[in-house]
């Protein structure tokens, strides 16, 4: 009899594991323990979605250039390319070289090595077209910044001393505090346009060497008042500062005295 209870009581403990076993998940855990991370996940916010800055799209985006090949180096800034199914001039951007082809100028100093620097570095070569924010200029060239062999040619034309800084004009102004840097280390350094005495001119281009100086006028002693002008009818007349013309005469000598006016066949003026 005891072994019969026995074994009706282990039969029962057995079904009752059984059944406890049944109630869990598939995985394994504890079913209030399940329902505990259910919740913390339902309640946990969403992870955050980092937001795309410009800068970053900037960074890992490479800067975008348009393939070309040129077919005619026409002078040290101006090319002609095929890009894209047509040919386009090119003006570079920010450089201004010696003149060799301008029909109302004289073949400048250095002008010459530039065409030739252009035409050896860039003739028949595949290069790459870099936009500023202004496309074309009033002529309808593409303002480039011109890349040949993995280098800006813009920046060789200048380093040579073959370049000034020139035509500067916003918004197209992105390498210009680059550019600058190379024209000043070329002018220390004296080579090429930098090695003739006040050629090259921020504002003015190339200057005539041959062209002498204008000698600044002497400056007359302000005592030197006395104007004298010529009239429409050729008539040559003198005015004192007290006269009634004085101050609207546009004089065409200075005087010190009457007697130098009258010398140099002035007359007095009647007012």
């Amino acid at each position: 009899m005891k072994k019969w209870i026995a074994l009706m009581l282990g039969a029962m403990l057995s079904a009752g594991c059984s059944d406890e076993a049944a109630e869990q998940p598939e995985t394994g855990q504890p079913a209030v323990m399940q329902d505990e991370k259910e919740e913390v996940t339902e309640d946990a916010p969403a992870p955050a979605v980092r937001e795309e800055k410009p800068q970053d799209k900037q960074e890992s985006s490479s800067e975008s250039f348009i393939e070309a090949e040129v077919v005619k180096v026409i002078d040290g800034d101006t090319v002609k390319v095929m890009t894209e199914g047509r040919e386009e001039t090119l003006r570079l951007l920010l450089v201004d070289t010696p003149e060799t082809v301008h029909p109302n100028k004289p073949v400048q100093p250095f002008g010459p090595e530039a065409s030739r620097f252009a035409k050896d570095t860039l003739s028949g070569k595949k290069v790459e077209l870099e936009l500023d924010v202004g496309e074309r200029d009033k002529y309808g060239r593409l303002l480039v910044y011109l890349h040949v062999d993995g280098k800006m040619f813009n920046e060789m034309l200048i380093e040579k001393g073959l370049a000034r800084v020139g035509y500067v004009y916003a918004p197209n102004t992105k390498h210009v505090d680059r550019f600058y840097e190379l024209q000043k280390q070329a002018q220390q350094s004296e080579i090429g346009i930098w090695s003739i005495e006040n050629y090259a001119a921020e504002d003015e281009g190339f200057r005539d060497p041959q062209e002498k100086e204008e000698a600044p006028a002497e400056s007359k002693d302000e005592s030197c008042s006395i104007k004298g002008n010529i009239s429409s009818s050729g008539e040559k007349i003198y005015h004192l500062q007290d006269g009634q013309y004085y101050d609207v005469t546009e004089e065409e000598e200075l005087f010190c005295s009457e007697k130098e006016a009258a010398q140099a066949g002035y007359r007095a003026s009647k007012r």
